[in-house]
Order: structure tokens, then C-alpha cells, then sequence
């Protein structure tokens, strides 16, 4: 059996989860008659206290509707220098929208509201004009690090002083929520706008969701529309959503315990360096002396173990729903006989 931990993007749906596909009900979602994702979108605004939200393919796709929908072509967004939003989807912020970014060297990809004070333009026609500032909780290249509350509520204070939108990329938000016994609701005061995944954590195969008010909801079905994110009887993946949201909510926490005790693990090798703190359910460490990341790796795979480097001296793990006890026992075993 192969142990997959280069992403919480590679679980299966459960068998529950599959009868729950397989009896949903469905419709056209493009006339807005599908009545499964028609249940999911009012789910997730009832637990965050949103008014609105459009259920499409992809995190990627939710981010990148969001920055269409609160900027203009010339604009620019705050947000840290290894967000998703940046460095991962591909230059969307460029190609989609026509805005230029202000990257922000924060802590473990979580920024400050001084930061983002510091960093926006005046009101110069020679400058961009700064419109936005997105925030990524949890942090994937800060090692599944998770913005303290007070810190975001600070940021939402600059916002507000200087009349600008607020994004949420919430791919691993319930991570957060659990790691933080946080609330949704209380995400949903403070954003303009929120993205979440149901694929990672939760377990479901696709989909993300984006929440807002009604009017901006409105306007990012246009948009998802332009981006040929339109789907039809999407009802079926919208049904695995439903259920991820309903079971598998309160569940990261043993992601969680299994990262942290791999992270304990780790600590006992001396071919390991730094590693960053965990939080939620990704570890990230440095690999040194008779190892690189890739023969790290490469080693383990012997074992079929899978794990990724992501840079000349980092290697990244993320635990998820199909990483078992048993799974994490043989892992152990394994990074005691390196």
C-alpha cells in the first residue's frame, strides 16, 4: 500500500461519501437549478454568515474570481510573498485581472497590519492604486501556520481606514478553525470575501466555494461564467461537499496529532535541521549531512512513501484523511532505521 503525504489533495472519497454522490440529486447548476449545490451553497452561508456563495472546480478558481470581482485592471493587492494567490496559480493576478502585487515578507506567510499600512500607495496617479489585500490561513509554505485572530482583525482595521477589500484564501481554513477553536462565524464578520477548499482536509474529490455578499456573488457567477467555470449537473460533486461539511469537519484534529508526532520523530535524526513549528497537519524540515531533500525522499519511496521536496534543502510533508495509524507506526519505523 502506497503512504501518499505530498498533499492533502491526494485522498479518496470514502465510501459514505461516494453513496452520497451517487444519491444526489441534481440539476443544471449554470440556471441555478441544481438542488444539491444549491443545499451546499447554503450550508457553507449559514455556518460563516455570509449571504451568498457559487460553488466551482478549484481554490484556485474561487481566489482568482475574488480578485477579478474587487479590482481593476492597473489595481494592486497586498498579500505575502509565499501566499498561493502569488506564486502558485499560475500569474492569475496578472493574466486575469491585470493587477500587479505587492509582496510582503511576513512571518511564515502570515502578514501584519503595519506591514500592509506601510506598503499602501498614495493616492498618485504614477502609483498603482491599492485595492486589495489577501491573507492565506492556513499558510502552506509557513509550514501550516495559522494567523493569530487579532492579527487579521488589525488588518481588517487598516482595510476599513483605507477603503479596501479583504480575501480569505481559506484552502485550509478548517485546519485553522480546529488547530485555533475558532468559529466560521467569526471569519465571516471580518472578510469581504472568503475562499474554501473541500478537497484537502475535508476529503471531498473536488471543489471549492466562494463566499461573499450578494451583489459581489452576483457578479462572481459572471466571472466564474468568463473563466469556464460553469458546470452542469455539478450536484454530484456538490453531494460529497455536503457530506465532507457534515463528517469530516472536526476530524483534521487527528491530521494534526499525526503531523505533530512525525514532527517528533523527525527531531530525533541528525540528519534533520530545522524544522518549522507545527500547527495543523503540514511539516516541513530541512534534511542535511547524508541526505539531500530528493534522496530523502527518493529513500522513503523505496518504503512507498511518498513525500515532496520543495526546495535545495526542504522536504514537505502534509498529513489527511487516508493517513492511518497503522500508516504513521511504518512511517516511524522507517525514519528510525535512516
Amino acid at each position: 500500500m502506497i503512504t501518499d503525504l505530498r498533499s492533502d489533495t491526494f485522498t479518496k472519497p470514502t465510501p459514505a461519501m461516494l453513496e452520497a454522490m451517487f444519491r444526489a440529486p441534481v440539476g443544471d447548476d449554470v440556471f441555478g437549478e441544481d438542488p444539491s449545490v444549491n443545499q451546499l451553497e447554503a450550508m457553507a452561508c449559514e455556518l460563516f454568515g455570509m449571504e451568498a456563495a457559487v460553488f466551482c472546480p478549484s481554490g484556485t478558481m474561487t481566489n482568482q474570481i475574488a480578485i477579478k470581482c474587487h479590482t481593476q485592471p492597473g489595481d494592486e493587492v497586498i498579500c505575502d510573498r509565499s501566499n498561493h494567490v502569488y506564486i502558485y496559480e499560475g500569474g492569475g493576478i496578472a493574466f486575469n485581472s491585470g493587477c500587479q502585487v505587492k509582496p510582503v515578507a511576513g512571518d511564515r506567510g502570515r502578514i501584519r497590519a503595519g506591514q500592509v499600512e506601510e506598503l499602501i500607495n498614495p493616492d498618485d496617479p504614477h502609483k498603482a492604486r491599492t485595492r486589495l489585500v489577501t491573507v492565506e490561513n492556513t499558510a502552506n509554505r509557513g509550514g501550516g501556520s495559522c494567523y493569530d485572530f487579532t492579527d487579521l482583525q488589525g488588518i481588517k482595521e487598516i482595510c476599513l481606514k483605507n477603503n479596501l477589500a479583504f480575501h480569505l484564501d481559506g484552502a485550509r481554513l478548517w485546519n485553522a478553525l480546529v488547530a485555533r477553536n475558532e468559529s466560521p462565524k467569526q471569519y465571516g464578520e471580518l472578510f469581504d470575501s472568503i475562499s474554501i477548499c473541500l478537497s484537502k482536509g475535508l476529503g471531498a474529490p473536488v471543489g471549492s466555494l466562494l463566499l461573499g455578499k450578494s451583489a459581489f456573488i452576483h457578479q462572481a457567477r459572471r466571472v466564474r461564467k468568463v473563466f469556464g467555470g460553469g458546470m452542469r449537473q455539478a450536484g454530484y460533486l456538490a453531494a460529497a461537499g455536503i457530506y465532507a461539511l457534515e463528517h469530516h469537519r472536526e476530524r483534521v484534529a487527528e491530521d494534526h496529532e499525526h503531523a505533530a508526532t512525525i514532527a517528533a520523530e523527525l527531531k530525533k535524526r541528525d540528519f534533520i535541521g530545522e524544522i518549522m513549528p507545527v500547527e495543523t497537519n503540514i511539516i516541513i524540515f530541512e534534511v542535511r549531512g547524508a541526505y539531500t531533500p530528493k534522496d530523502f525522499c527518493n529513500k522513503l519511496r523505496q518504503h512507498k512513501i511518498l513525500c515532496l521536496p520543495i526546495s535545495s534543502s526542504q522536504v514537505r510533508m502534509v498529513t489527511h484523511l487516508d493517513f492511518t495509524k497503522e500508516m504513521l507506526n511504518n512511517l516511524t519505523e522507517v525514519i528510525r532505521a535512516l
